[in-house]
């Protein structure tokens, strides 16, 4: 019914993540498939890597998805993209926003990053990161996509063709019939594309039920919450089960969010077994610091998690870009990252965890893993997932992709707890 198209791995199982909540059956596909859907479905998620490549490129991929998920005959579209509107001035939510518009043969589109539950709110245009504007915010700093202007309208007005309009959030709290009277308007006054307000959940559920006849929306994971409701479907356990959890436990973490490393630094306050890798010495002697960190971590495999990070503070990150160059300091981490993660899966790893969009998209491209389904979240906008045939793996590989944003402090423990338990906050 739904076809998703999202820019990076864990946006997408974050989109994925919350229509499972709402009640559909969910799958997940790592880049536009070759093979059929391996269960059935009412929404599915194609995962592109498409949030920092070249405008141009992220366009083709996403008609790629859009024509593939046309097929497969989906009634409406969803771009999905990350709760803090990343991006730089030349795109690339604008750019892919415009050409799904024109494939789609549609004169107007929303766009909201808006996921309350995560702490991101919009009011009058403007994205908020918990209690401060988003360029107050970590993302000030991020190493690819710094955002330092919180006025979406403007920030979308500078990637799009389209002109771009506001529906505030004294529209938004009118509902549907408002909403829907707003949209009427902006299109007569040209508007392409409207940022739209949301402060709480009952805006999010409002505006979707003023959208169940779009063709199109532009959004973070939030908006997904309201969606299914408009096809009869409800909140249903069933939706998210997955099967038994096996094998030992590893944590992969290249992200360099404030979030995730809070998470590093708790889990090593628990005594958690920690492996630190280091670009500047990676680009050094890299495959002796990746032998040596597959045989430590591998000698230690067990139930009890184990943590395997290249998180670092915004100041190392920029000392490391400095002297390597950001996308080779970038690459350097995600390759290191990703061929210790299959190695250890190879021996044994059944319950993955990786944190960071680049490293996750990294790690689950080098596993060879094309689709996933969607389990239950552990964390708002982020779930477990299982991949039915990796490696040989006879049950399959349960595996979490975290945004680096996201998460309580005591995520990469918790984590683990749940899933065993079979428990979903």
């Amino acid at each position: 019914m739904l076809g998703c198209i999202a820019d990076d791995f864990t946006g997408a199982t974050d989109l994925a993540n919350n229509l499972v909540r709402a009640g559909m059956r969910v799958m997940q596909t790592i880049g536009i498939p070759t093979e059929p859907l391996g269960a059935d479905a009412d929404a599915v998620v194609v995962a592109l890597k498409s949030r920092t490549i070249e405008p141009s490129l992220a366009v083709e991929q996403s008609l790629a998805a859009l024509q593939w998920l046309r097929s497969l005959g989906a009634r409406q579209i969803y771009f999905k993209i990350c709760s803090t509107f990343d991006s730089t001035p030349r795109g690339n939510i604008g750019p892919v926003t415009d050409a799904l518009m024109d494939a789609l043969a549609c004169d107007f589109a929303v766009a909201t990053p808006a996921f309350p539950d995560n702490g991101r709110t919009v009011f009058r245009g403007h994205l908020f990161v918990g209690e401060h504007l988003l360029s107050d915010s970590g993302m000030r700093n991020h190493p690819l996509t710094p955002m330092t202007d919180s006025n979406l309208v403007r920030v979308m007005q500078a990637q799009s063709r389209h002109q771009v309009g506001l529906i505030d959030y004294r529209c938004v709290a009118q509902g549907p019939q408002a909403i829907r009277a707003r949209i009427a308007q902006l299109r007569v006054d040209g508007v392409g594309i409207a940022v739209v307000d949301a402060i709480s959940n009952d805006d999010l559920l409002r505006l979707g039920a003023a959208l169940s006849d779009a063709p199109l929306m532009t959004a973070g994971s939030g908006l997904a919450i309201a969606l299914p409701a408009n096809v009869g479907i409800s909140p249903s356990p069933a939706a998210a089960t997955l099967p038994p959890a096996r094998g030992a436990a590893v944590v992969m973490s290249g992200s360099c969010s404030l979030a995730t490393l809070a998470q590093v630094a708790h889990f090593r306050s628990q005594g958690g077994w920690v492996l630190a890798l280091d670009p500047l010495e990676l680009a050094a002697d890299g495959e002796r610091l990746i032998a040596g960190a597959i045989d430590a971590a591998a000698a230690r495999l067990s139930s009890v998690p184990l943590l395997i990070t290249s998180s670092a503070t915004a100041r190392e990150v920029r000392d490391a870009q400095a002297q390597l160059g950001v996308e080779a300091a970038g690459a350097l981490v995600e390759a290191a990252l990703s061929r210790i993660a299959v190695a250890l899966v190879e021996r044994g790893v059944g319950r993955l965890v990786v944190a960071g969009g680049e490293t996750s998209g990294a790690c689950v491209q080098a596993l060879g893993i094309h689709q996933l389904r969607i389990g239950s979240q552990i964390d708002p906008g982020v779930p477990w997932c299982h991949a039915a045939q990796v490696m040989g793996h006879r049950d399959g590989l349960h595996l979490c992709l975290k945004s680096g944003n996201f998460g309580a402090d005591d995520f990469f423990t918790r984590a683990f707890r749940l899933l065993d338990s079979g428990v979903s906050p």
